[in-house]
């Protein structure tokens, strides 16, 4: 699958990837194969629907297309072209009551998506080649004699200009599906991401190569999110994917969401202590001296600068910049401690439908250092003794909670993702999956 060399290419200075899939040879043949009846039943709707009639013929005519059967559906790719989208169609037609012929429509179009001015994909067909023969009939004749005379009346009864106009409705993936590629997809209630075509997709003998940006809304408005330090850039694998479909994020994405998220307030919070002034003042006296009363002891957390994600082999690493301010809370929150939280949090990735849910397996390491003090110094080891575990505890739980959603993948409307294998390595991510028409449902 080549991924995809052409992430490597920026559509300008401004705008480069940092994601993407490829769309494998074995996934257009799925494609093809859920895409027949469905191209069978448009073709049955346009082909049985009488043609209005035709004022220059004094006898109007009496074909009738009985039956629509389609006989084969391929969808092949050509390699720096685009697609090959080969139909066989039987049709059954009654000409009179004791009169039937057996009519095959053979259709041979070349598809490419391009990109529209509204910066959507879009299937377009290139070239449409229709051809008729007839097969079988009960009158005595040629048995293999094509159809090709423009004036014949089963010509007059198929409208090929029609089916070559619209032959990519054919496929499963017509342009308003393509366009839910590009669709705002919540994380939070109020953070969003859309996944941005960067050009039209490119076409390699391992498969359809699409090169995506990450977007992120917060509040309804777009925030600039950090320049990646490094081009998207991906090895070729030794062996072609078996997999319909393989997806790409880059490490740069990672962190571009978790920024997302903090700007969107997502890691600052409010963690109840155990501990109140009472039991704190045993520790670090002076606390004693600041509350005539016992009152419970709160941290109220922000971020002091942006989070980043660090990709390596097999592993995903958080890490979060904190600052805590420890107080006591009666009625106003009084702060008498300030602590610099740096945390490392592993992250655990899997995909459910079409969303990757991203989760904090483990803190993996914690430090806490004081910023500032209206107590007098306060060693280290007494922060963490103090702190620590309750900041631990806190901390994974608002990561699950701000990610339990999940972050949806680029997709298209009605498929979902299946037989998933999530796959680490060093500064990206690869997530090899079949495609799946999701049963219709009511």
């Amino acid at each position: 699958l080549s991924i995809l060399l052409s992430l490597l290419i920026p559509a300008h200075t401004a705008r480069s990837p940092d994601c993407g899939g490829i769309l494998t040879p074995t996934g257009l043949k799925y494609l093809a194969e859920v895409s027949k009846p469905h191209a069978e039943s448009v073709l049955r709707q346009d082909l049985m629907t009488p043609p209005a009639p035709d004022p220059s013929l004094a006898f109007p005519s009496r074909n009738q297309i009985n039956t629509v059967k389609v006989d084969e559906f391929s969808l092949t790719l050509i390699p720096n072209t685009g697609m090959r989208l080969s139909i066989d169609v039987d049709l059954g037609i009654t000409s009179a009551p004791s009169t039937t012929k057996e009519i095959q429509l053979s259709i041979l179009a070349d598809l490419h998506v391009e990109m529209n001015p509204e910066g959507n994909l879009e299937l377009v067909p290139s070239t449409c080649k229709p051809t008729l023969e007839e097969l079988q009939s009960t009158e005595e004749m040629d048995r293999s004699a094509p159809c090709t005379s423009s004036g014949s009346d089963v010509d007059k009864q198929i409208n090929v200009e029609k089916i070559c106009l619209e032959v990519s409705k054919l496929l499963l993936f017509p342009n308003e599906r393509l366009m839910s590629l590009a669709a705002p997809f919540p994380i939070t209630p109020s953070c969003q991401v859309r996944y941005v075509p960067l050009a039209a997709p490119m076409y390699s003998e391992q498969g359809i190569i699409i090169s995506l940006q990450t977007t992120f809304q917060v509040a309804g408005t777009a925030i600039p999110l950090p320049v990646s330090p490094v081009p998207f850039s991906m090895p070729e694998p030794t062996s072609s994917s078996p997999s319909h479909l393989t997806l790409a994020f880059s490490e740069h994405f990672y962190t571009s969401l978790f920024f997302a998220l903090d700007m969107d307030g997502a890691f600052n919070m409010t963690i109840l202590s155990p501990l109140t002034t009472a039991t704190l003042a045993e520790k670090i006296t002076q606390v004693g001296s600041l509350f005539q009363e016992d009152l419970p002891v709160v941290l109220q957390a922000t971020t002091r600068s942006s989070p980043h994600v660090v990709l390596e082999e097999g592993k995903a690493i958080l890490k979060l910049f904190l600052t805590a301010q420890i107080g006591a809370v009666s009625l106003v929150f009084q702060s008498f401690l300030s602590v610099n939280v740096d945390v490392s949090a592993r992250l655990h990735i899997s995909v459910t439908d079409t969303r990757m849910i991203i989760s904090a397996a483990a803190i993996e390491d914690i430090e806490l250092s004081l910023a500032a003090s209206d107590v007098g110094p306060v060693l280290a080891a007494s922060l963490e003794e103090l702190f620590l575990p309750t900041i631990r505890e806190e901390l994974s739980t608002q990561i699950n909670e701000v990610l339990r959603g999940g972050v949806y993948l680029p997709h298209i409307v009605s498929f979902t993702y299946t037989d998933v294998n999530v796959t680490i390595h060093k500064d990206y991510v690869l997530i090899p999956c079949n495609l799946q028409l999701e049963a219709k449902t009511g």
